[in-house]
């Protein structure tokens, strides 16, 4: 509930059911770059290296900068897949996508998005994490079975921009102190929605500062990154296709400049590095992988197992808290 991912080894929800996390890239084996044109070369290096060894390489496309500036890497006719569906929250991003496919003439697929889905897909990608999952992995395998049958050998994603260049702006420049991160990086309190409880703190502790501070970007790179790539690791893993996140492989040679990110300019390298790839077009503003969970879940009632508490406000959650309050709900009814 807290963290979305099962955060300490060793710990399972039953005899025999081992989760596996993304181990992150060492530093030592990241290539440190300082400007827009240093992030070109490197990745032109490393997709030059990917070409070697496959033939046909696709890419998850978002609307946003980090997926868009791979593009411009691939050969054309590759295949490119952006998400849909009839609730409307994917709009945006496909029209841009379509936008960046017809520049470097890839071949667009939208892989429509639905409940059905969801009830199809999340129990194979919870059999292969043995845990609830977070709700971009039933749409990410989605996608990924959809690659597999048109011929794609490996997919990119641009997954790890946001936090290796300062993304995710909302979380990291506040000065919050250790109190207030703790709450607002608590996806779902679990005193909120369980009749038994566990607290968290102790995963936070180590990131104190003092009395009441706390280290945020240490934080992030070691807590977030697990939480977020486990999730692309696991939707691939359980398809059986190859993916490449070549953001993963770099790293800031300085200092991220927070007063550049407070001031409107997340991920300025990344910006430039956009401008660079799509001078005609303007710079989108940064926004997380749409979910189409709000209007899916808008009228669910909650969860009945004697697990969780009988008096939730289900009105007051989020789309993404009820999924997953459901998806919890489901990996029990599935597996206990």
């Amino acid at each position: 509930m807290a963290f979305r991912y099962i955060w300490k080894d060793g710990m399972d929800f039953f005899p025999g059911f081992t989760h596996r996390n993304y181990q992150p890239v060492r530093d030592e084996e990241r290539r440190p770059v300082t400007t827009a044109a240093d992030i070109d070369r490197e990745i032109q290096q490393q997709m030059d290296a990917l070409y070697q060894q496959y033939d046909n390489i696709g890419i998850l496309l978002s609307g946003g900068m980090d997926s868009a500036n791979l593009a411009a890497y691939l050969k054309p006719g590759s295949h490119a897949y952006t998400f849909v569906s009839s609730t409307g929250v994917f709009d945006d991003d496909v029209e841009r996508a379509k936008q960046y496919c017809k520049k470097f003439q890839l071949q667009h697929h939208l892989i429509d998005i639905t409940f059905d889905d969801y009830k199809r897909y999340t129990p194979i990608v919870m059999a292969s994490k043995w845990a609830p999952v977070h709700s971009i992995e039933p749409q990410i395998y989605k996608a990924a079975i959809q690659a597999k049958k048109d011929g794609v050998q490996m997919i990119l994603v641009g997954e790890s921009a946001d936090l290796i260049f300062g993304g995710m702006d909302k979380l990291i420049t506040p000065e919050w102190t250790f109190d207030e991160f703790v709450k607002r990086y608590t996806f779902l309190e679990p005193s909120l929605v369980l009749r038994n409880p566990v607290s968290q703190i102790e995963r936070f502790e180590p990131y104190r500062i003092g009395q009441n501070d706390i280290d945020v970007l240490r934080f992030m790179d070691d807590v977030f990154s697990i939480e977020s790539s486990s999730s692309y690791l696991n939707a691939f893993t359980a398809a059986q296709l190859p993916y490449y996140d070549p953001y993963a492989r770099l790293i800031m040679a300085e200092p991220l400049d927070m007063q550049r990110v407070r001031n409107g300019e997340p991920k300025y390298l990344v910006r430039e590095f956009f401008a660079m790839k799509y001078p005609e077009l303007p710079i989108p503003f940064k926004i997380p992988m749409p979910r189409p969970v709000d209007e899916i879940f808008k009228n669910w009632e909650g969860p009945s197992r004697d697990e969780f508490r009988n008096d939730i406000p289900m009105q007051e959650l989020t789309g993404n808290q009820k999924w997953q309050l459901w998806c919890a709900e489901l990996f029990l009814n599935l597996f206990d």
